[in-house]
């Protein structure tokens, strides 16, 4: 029996030929292709943003000046960050409303409502849509804190003065840059997750009370207080930080509560006996709320949901609930909410009316209060419910708030007209001047009802012409990407038939100079098309990306196009191969589609993999136990493995904190660990481990480094009970607690690279040396799944042993030596086999049990930040994100050891393998481009982006674990019988 290629038996003559040029053909064209694929996919990424997520700041846009008084002479402003609706409103156990003051205010002097967050709910868009009005797009969390690295318009700086006092991440972003205000913030250090934060709201309340009493001294500082539309801007930071830290139903957080309540009626008291005139406004929110397991960023109604009080100068006072005054208008919220969501009956304030607002509402609210212009970018609409106002005031409001709106659209829609070449307008405003002078007539006519109705029709119009512009390029780029991922991976595939299967043609950079000149022919016609349409994107003044991601579409299309000789005599091979070849490829290619399906929807449903692993660990034992006697153990343990796995995707995504799990995790993590080590010293005259055992006698120098290995894994072990027992109690984290899990983490990891080189031997070591970083970086169960992943990667390793050894003993000699023939670059690997591909796909279903099997990683608010706190507690964004990502590359970084470690065994190219994984992973992520969604439940749009983010960047970071893991796993040996039987020949 010949050995079959990827599409069947093959012609082998030539081969050899021209072997040196042939390696350093596939070199450079591995080393193009794989940095193609890394720019190509980073490109494309950020296509979703053009498409559906564009910035939504406007230039040019004139402001407009209103046409009434201001209600208020200076406004307050609270903002208490992570601080949930439902836990500010609720009451204790015991009856007790935990805001005293705020719950008189909403009784007896203001108005209350939930104001509706959109994703990502996080610091920085939430005072984004608070004080400018509008969201940021989603692209604008990457930014990190910057202050203003996109400039904008905001309530402050419309402002006389603004004074601001609070988190140094927050208050610099809007008055760092402002000329015109008096801010302080405390230093980083004070944001210690491991303290009870509220001293940090009692900080800003102290600091203003300061300003005050300092002002009485001060004529200059007097002055700038008493003038006109003042704004006060406290950050409360208290309750985002012991949320994050402690949770949002410990008791800490709920004492919080209170404090922020206590801060607004501090606030309050100063400034009404300071001013005495009351002229001021107050309002009081929050820019996100929190998770149940202290977390935020997503569209969870507890991340959405967040109060708001407003009380004094221009604004309403309570109103009881009626069926005229609280009707189902069908409206929904930014977060998917209802417009009549009941009351729950335990806030006690289902008779007083409620009025709810989008987030970007609050901004257009605050401008009216003090009667300055709306920020010119803000999209928030008006809220007539708290505002106190005469009906002419009211309208001349509304209208102020629609022509804002009104100038972006038109505003947009001269910017796209006076690029475009050829211009759609949005027809429903095309009389847009028409409907302001029936507007004006109806004023002048005092018809105030019939005005405010067409200037809300209007303001609505022109929301819906921002959306048309913001959408206007969708079916161009849709189309253009669409065919730049299917040409991607139509080239992939032709790259791995030329250069790691057993086909031949004039595929090895050798072509005749009249191919070259039809090449060259090619070449120079797509040069053409790409710069003509190319120079139309320049007519138009279309962004730089629109130019990138034409040429990189049409430069793969037209590499595909020069290699039609290849693809017209693949094409001829195919339809002379026996019908069985064909049956072979049909089947293997629908298999394969329908595990890549399987993943896809593996990312909204993880339960689906208990039901895999069952699946698998059944067949599997089932098959080897045909192959090989059950006495081996094998079959049987394949199958508890993946058993064994399949557990942890039925756990609650939310991992609750078990600190005496993740101890006794190091104690089986160390069992696992002695047991690989005996197997690994005395299974080897065992022919079904042969190939992966060490079969010498045991070197004193690796036993001690063994037993270090252990001896750190149960360091660790010991090091998680002392830092969290410790920090729990003393809320502090020791500094030597802290050196002492940086120094285990970073010295384990080094260990590997000294360990024997045997498959089996090794990669126990590996799987020891991450086990202490992982161990310190998990609070649940997740350290019990770091354990299960290791027993089945170990159950994969024995799998492909098992079909290895088996098929070398069942080939005969002119098998052995057509195996010899089929090895490529010159050295000990082989063709790709059709086989073969089970190989990639395993490695994919692998690779994204280990996003799964511990919670929701494609969900942004996921990650478990008090994994951090035996590390870290003061708040540092950069070094926490970086060991959670670290935390969720370990499970990665020993699945990929383990699939280069089987290239190894099966001796196939392990770059040739890679791009399959890629190609893989195209099929996914265009499947995840369509289902990407800027309409519907804002929860379900940010995990579309993240969905398609994920796949996206997978080419990119395996290859940045494969170059990790490399140095691991470069020197693993497999005692193979593949070269001692071509010695023989």
């Amino acid at each position: 029996m010949r050995s079959d290629g990827i599409l069947g038996n093959t012609n082998e003559q030539g081969v050899k030929a021209g072997t040196s040029e042939r390696i350093k053909w596939l070199k450079r064209r591995e080393r193009w292709l794989v940095v193609l694929g890394v720019i190509l996919h980073a490109v494309y990424m950020l296509s979703i943003f053009d498409i559906y997520f564009k910035s939504p700041i406007v230039r040019g846009v004139d402001l407009v000046a209103p046409r009434f008084s201001a209600p208020a002479k200076r406004l307050v402003l609270l903002v208490a960050d992570g601080l949930r609706a439902d836990k500010f409103y609720e009451p204790d156990s015991e009856g007790n409303y935990r805001a005293p003051f705020l719950r008189s205010i909403i009784k007896n002097q203001g108005r209350w409502g939930v104001s509706h967050a959109r994703p990502p709910t996080e610091s920085r868009p939430g005072h984004v849509s608070i004080i400018a009005g509008f969201y940021e797009d989603p692209s604008a969390v990457l930014k990190g804190w910057k202050a203003n690295p996109v400039e904008f318009d905001s309530v402050f700086n419309r402002s006389s003065h603004t004074i601001s006092f609070g988190s140094p991440d927050i208050v610099p972003i809007f008055c760092g840059a402002l000329q015109h205000s008096t801010w302080d913030t405390y230093p980083h250090e004070f944001e210690d997750f491991a303290t009870d934060a509220s001293f940090l709201d009692l900080w800003s309340l102290d600091k203003f009370q300061s300003l005050l009493n300092r002002s009485n001294e001060d004529p200059k500082l007097k002055e700038l207080l008493q003038q006109d539309n003042l704004v006060v801007f406290l950050h409360l930071l208290g309750c985002d930080s012991n949320g994050h830290a402690h949770r949002p139903f410990s008791s800490i957080y709920l004492n919080n509560v209170k404090v922020v309540d206590h801060v607004a009626e501090s606030v309050y008291n100063l400034v009404q006996d300071y001013f005495k005139d009351n002229l001021t406004s107050y309002i009081f929110t929050a820019d996100h709320g929190m998770s149940d397991k202290g977390s935020h960023g997503d569209g969870h109604p507890t991340n959405t949901d967040t109060p708001l009080v407003a009380w004094g100068a221009g604004v309403k006072r309570p109103r009881p609930i009626s069926s005229s005054n609280h009707s189902d208008c069908g409206f929904r919220f930014v977060d998917d909410h209802v417009h009549d969501t009941p009351t729950p009956i335990e806030w006690g304030l289902h008779g007083i009316e409620r009025v709810d607002v989008n987030q970007a509402d609050i901004a257009p609210l605050m401008s009216t209060l003090l009667g300055l212009p709306c920020p010119v970018n803000s999209v928030g609409v008006l809220p007539r419910d708290y505002i106190d106002m005469t009906k002419a005031e009211e309208v001349e409001a509304v209208i102020s708030n629609t022509k804002e709106i009104l100038n972006q659209f038109l505003r947009k829609s001269h910017i796209k007209q006076s690029h475009s070449l050829f211009f759609k307008p949005f027809k429903p405003l095309s009389h847009y001047s028409s409907i302001l002078d029936k507007i004006d007539d109806l004023i002048l006519a005092r018809d105030y009802d019939a005005a405010m109705d067409l200037s809300q029709n209007l303001r609505s119009l022109a929301l819906q012409g921002l959306h048309y512009f913001q959408t206007y390029d969708w079916l161009m780029l849709m189309s253009v990407i669409t065919l730049g991922y299917v040409g991607w991976m139509i080239y992939l595939v032709l790259h791995v038939l030329q250069s790691y299967t057993s086909l031949s043609g004039n595929s090895f950079g050798m072509e005749q100079a009249a191919e070259r000149n039809k090449h060259r022919k090619i070449y120079l016609c797509g040069c053409i098309v790409t710069g003509m349409v190319c120079l139309l994107f320049l007519l138009e003044h279309s962004p730089p990306l629109y130019h990138a991601y034409m040429i990189m579409t049409s430069f793969l299309w037209f590499q595909i196009i020069s290699e039609y000789q290849f693809i017209k005599a693949l094409w001829k091979h195919l339809f002379e191969r026996r019908t069985n070849h064909i049956i072979k490829l049909l089947a293997t290619t629908v298999v394969s589609v329908f595990i890549l399906e399987f993943l896809v929807n593996s990312f909204t449903d993880r339960k689906l993999y208990t039901g895999c692993f069952l699946i698998a660990g059944a067949t599997a034992s089932f098959y080897l136990f045909k192959l090989i006697p059950w006495r081996s153990g094998i079959p049987i343990y394949v199958c508890i493995a993946c058993w064994f796995l399949s557990i942890f995707t039925l756990m609650p995504a939310e991992i609750p904190d078990n600190n005496l799990l993740v101890v006794s995790s190091g104690a089986i993590i160390i069992i696992i660990g002695i047991a690989a080590r005996w197997l690994a010293l005395h299974a080897g005259g065992n022919k079904y481990w042969l190939s992966i055992c060490n079969c010498e006698r045991e070197n004193p120098k690796y036993s001690t480094l063994f037993y270090l290995q252990a001896f750190l894994v149960a360091l660790s072990s010991v090091m998680v009970y002392l830092s969290t027992s410790h920090r729990t109690e003393k809320q502090e984290l020791l500094a030597f607690h802290q050196m002492i899990n940086w120094c285990v983490a970073g010295f384990s990891m080094v260990l590997p690279l000294f360990s024997e080189i045997s498959i089996l031997s090794r990669l126990t070591s590996i799987f020891l040396g991450f086990a202490p970083p992982f161990l310190l970086l998990s609070i649940g169960y997740e350290a019990i799944f770091y354990a299960a992943l290791g027993l089945v990667l170990m159950a994969w390793i024995l799998f492909e042993n098992t079909l290895f050894n088996l098929n070398i003993m069942n080939k005969s000699s002119y098998s052995i030596k057509n195996v010899t023939n089929h090895l490529i670059l010159g050295c000990d690997n082989r063709s790709l086999q059709l086989s073969d591909v089970r190989i990639p796909l395993v490695f994919m279903v692998l690779f994204n049990i280990a996003f799964f099997g511990t919670g929701n990683f494609a969900s942004i608010a996921s990650f478990e930040i008090s994994s951090v706190y035996r590390f870290i507690t003061v708040f540092s964004p950069f070094l926490m994100a970086a060991l959670l990502i670290f935390k969720l590359f370990i499970p990665f970084i020993l699945v990929i050891c383990v699939f280069s470690a089987i290239t190894k065994l099966n001796q196939i190219p392990r770059m040739g393998c890679y791009f399959l994984v890629i190609l893989f992973s195209d099929v996914m992520t265009i499947h995840f481009f369509f289902l990407v969604r800027n309409t519907g439940s804002w929860m379900e749009i940010g995990n579309s982006i993240s969905h398609f983010g994920i796949v996206s960047a997978q080419v990119v970071f395996v290859l940045l674990l494969f170059a990790l893991t490399n140095t691991y796993t470069k020197n693993i040996q497999c005692n193979s019988a593949v070269p001692a039987t071509r010695k023989a020949n």
